[in-house]
């Protein structure tokens, strides 16, 4: 604990800058190699698979003028090329190109709560449910917890929270708690409830569909370890709350004064509010609904978050002037956390233009066939974990990584649903720690929390998580999960 008391972290940008460039001088000394790859349709989407058993290592040829300025050069197919200079400076702006589409989902979802926020919706509900439950932080702490956590379980929600964490703030702040018990109810409600799957479309049901186990299966198991989980986060959320509330100082930011910018006008809830309140959730329920049945991803979800905000605009009878200043608002404070999930994405870029990530998974299989079964399946746990450092994309990281623990585990003797069950727990948890997770980053950008101070608070609990998923992956070898 000593050492967290004494970490300091740089400024986002800078952290994020600093893996890029390690991750580039890798690509120098880590061998390089390959798999073959085929491509398949995955539960709807169009994934490129790892075959197994194919992997080749690639020699290494360097040439001064691609790693200075990006030269083009005749790269051997049995062989690779570092990352240099040019990569570097360029990984980034790659990274970028290449988030795109989250990124300016998220430029579009702000500029639409901003909407909902000059209406005066989100406030006004707020003091009503502030309202309901009085002073029982507790009690609206689980509930708040309970339905964020279902939307991560059950459908993957992650990106979508991000504009929510100035609401949750404000919560935070109402109920006489700080801002890092305002970032667990919604950050770490959702990302446990994203690790601890049970339909998340983006997780278990790719890798149950690359691993070739029929979707959805072995749900019982996953819903005891969701509940598990879940009970956890509120428990530890719920005991740091009452710690700072018996002793202001136990705060993680102590000297924090938690001033947030916020609408305080004492418009009651109405009728109004309520149409927009009963459209909103309709809305949304719609783009939910449309990403399961007709495959809508985040250009799609975008448009049905901008129909929300122009139907919000005109039950709320703003004019057309503050219904754009409010969207351009909102676009503006997103702006550090939309650029987050491109520099995060940049490492990926350097290690697949250096072509170690192959490599990486290549050694981790070879480790996990000479170990036995119990301790494979939390060694795939483990794995998973620290490779979503490099690849903090869950459907991305399982095309990577599941066409290869699936026939590793039939090797070792255990059940590919285990094999799936350590891949959504490994890639999941680590979301609430590591520097690299996009969604993380911007919600404390937004939430205005040093990433040290995050970590002192959330490392404990994480350790914990990672014990109660070796625990059921243990119970999973035993039952023969399936």
């Amino acid at each position: 604990m000593s050492l967290l008391k004494k970490l300091q972290v740089p400024h986002v940008f800078v952290l994020l800058a600093g893996v890029v460039l390690v991750c580039s001088l890798l690509t120098f000394v880590v061998p390089s190699g390959v798999y073959d790859s085929e491509t398949k349709i995955i539960d709807g989407h169009e994934r490129t698979l790892l075959k197994p058993g194919t992997f080749t290592h690639l020699d290494k040829q360097f040439d001064v003028g691609n790693l200075l300025l990006g030269k083009e050069i005749e790269t051997e197919t049995d062989k690779a090329t570092p990352v240099g200079l040019h990569g570097f400076l360029t990984a980034i702006p790659r990274g970028m190109e290449r988030a795109g589409d989250i990124i300016f989902f998220i430029f579009v979802v702000g500029g639409v709560f901003s909407i909902l926020t000059r209406t005066g919706v989100i406030t006004a509900g707020l003091a009503r449910l502030l309202d309901k439950f009085g002073n029982s932080g507790p009690a609206l702490t689980m509930v708040l917890m309970t339905v964020l956590a279902v939307g991560g379980s059950t459908l993957g929600m992650g990106e979508e929270f991000i504009p929510l964490v100035p609401i949750f703030l404000l919560v935070s702040k109402k109920l006489g708690y700080d801002r890092i018990y305002g970032m667990a109810l919604v950050m770490l409600a959702a990302d446990v409830g994203f690790a601890a799957s049970t339909t998340n479309p983006f997780t278990v049901c790719v890798a149950q569909g690359i691993a070739e186990l029929p979707l959805y299966s072995g749900l019982p198991l996953r819903l005891v370890f969701f509940v598990c989980a879940l009970t956890l986060a509120v428990g530890y959320t719920l005991r740091y709350g009452a710690k700072i509330k018996a002793d202001p100082s136990a705060s993680f930011m102590p000297d924090d004064k938690f001033e947030i910018e916020a609408s305080e006008a004492q418009e009651k809830f109405n009728n109004r509010h309520l149409a927009i309140l009963i459209s909103s959730t309709a809305i949304f329920a719609f783009i939910l609904f449309a990403t399961q049945q007709f495959g809508w991803w985040m250009a799609d979800m975008a448009g049905g978050f901008l129909l929300m905000g122009i139907v919000a605009a005109i039950i709320g009878k703003l004019s057309i002037e503050d219904s754009v200043d409010a969207f351009v608002v909102g676009m503006r404070d997103m702006v550090v956390a939309a650029l987050v999930v491109g520099f995060a994405r940049g490492i990926s870029v350097v290690l697949e233009d250096g072509q170690i990530m192959h490599t990486i998974v290549y050694g981790a299989a070879s480790v996990l066939t000479h170990v036995p079964k119990y301790v494979a399946a939390v060694g795939m746990l483990f794995f998973e974990s620290s490779l979503n450092l490099l690849i903090p994309s869950g459907s991305g990281q399982a095309a990577v990584t599941v066409p290869l623990m699936a026939p590793l585990s039939d090797i070792i003797g255990i059940s590919r649903q285990t094999a799936v069950l350590a891949f959504t727990s490994g890639d999941g948890f680590s979301n609430t720690i590591i520097p690299t997770s996009g969604v993380l980053m911007a919600m404390l950008s937004l939430a205005k929390i040093p990433y040290g101070k995050w970590v002192k608070f959330m490392f404990p609990l994480f350790l914990m998580l990672m014990g109660l998923s070796s625990l059921f992956l243990v119970i999973a070898v035993a039952i023969d999960y399936s």
